[in-house]
């Protein structure tokens, strides 16, 4: 059984981890792989969102140069007074862009709401593509990672609230959000990142307390941790490289197709 479990483990972490930083939803592939495989009973969706903390090390990991030249500049600039600086106004933006997921996310923890319908997966996978394909259409493209501005953060914070509906995903809202205000594409994915890292770590740390508390389940979400901190960097790695020379319209297409399939399955009664 342990055996079984620990496979499960790696499974889903494989699974978190490509999905978290891909624009496709890893809320989603999470709870539809485990009720399709028939896990739902034992990897819980607390489970399953702890197990987030994998791709929290993965993206310190990955930009760790990133963090700690923003907060060296930003102390230089706190020194200075210097607020034009573009370290300053990249942990401001950061910051401001942090707090309107954290008090949705708050105010619907409170609510106790249930999101993870099958039905709300399906609407969200195929509204998010057709707004991602509409920024690769109407959007310049023209601003570089050195143009980021505090109003940035803000809306592109603002569009990270959409990524707490599963299916929306929370890369996929903020590189929309960043395409629409005109970022080149990899840069855009950058700073969706760097700008998911408060909110990642504080949503994890949340879940990982709840699942103390149970008590259950702590070694094989220890393998489900490292599996997704393995596979949420090469992830990282991958669609930075990949968005260089490539457009997002892979993953709008994936999404469409994963939204319809669910529709079928759903009107077939098989969800």
């Amino acid at each position: 059984m342990d055996i079984v479990l620990w496979l499960q483990a790696v499974i889903l972490g494989l699974v978190q981890g490509i999905t978290e930083f891909l624009p496709i939803s890893s809320t989603a592939h999470l709870i539809l792989f485990s009720d399709l495989l028939g896990w739902k009973s034992i990897w819980h969706k607390t489970a399953l969102d702890a197990m987030q903390f994998g791709s929290v090390i993965a993206v310190f990991g990955y930009f760790w140069q990133d963090i700690r030249q923003i907060l060296q500049g930003a102390w230089q600039a706190w020194q200075q007074r210097d607020w034009q600086q573009k370290e300053w106004k990249l942990l401001v933006g950061i910051s401001v862009g942090t707090m309107p997921a954290l008090a949705a996310g708050f105010m619907l923890k409170l609510a106790k709401v249930a999101l993870d319908r099958p039905q709300i997966i399906a609407t969200m996978a195929i509204a998010m593509a057709i707004l991602l394909g509409l920024a690769e259409k109407w959007g310049s493209r023209k601003r570089t990672y050195q143009d980021i501005t505090v109003l940035d953060g803000f809306l592109v914070g603002c569009g990270q609230m959409i990524a707490l509906l599963p299916g929306a995903s929370r890369s996929g809202s903020t590189l929309t959000t960043a395409l629409f205000l005109g970022l080149e594409r990899e840069a855009a994915a950058r700073f969706s990142f760097l700008l998911g890292i408060p909110t990642l770590t504080i949503a994890t740390l949340v879940q990982a307390k709840d699942v103390f508390d149970e008590g259950t389940l702590l070694i094989p979400l220890v393998i489900a941790t490292l599996s997704s901190m393995v596979f949420s960097y090469l992830a990282i790695a991958w669609l930075l490289q990949f968005l260089q020379r490539h457009s997002t319209w892979i993953f709008i297409w994936y999404r469409i197709g994963l939204g319809a399939a669910l529709w079928g399955a759903i009107a077939l009664g098989g969800l």
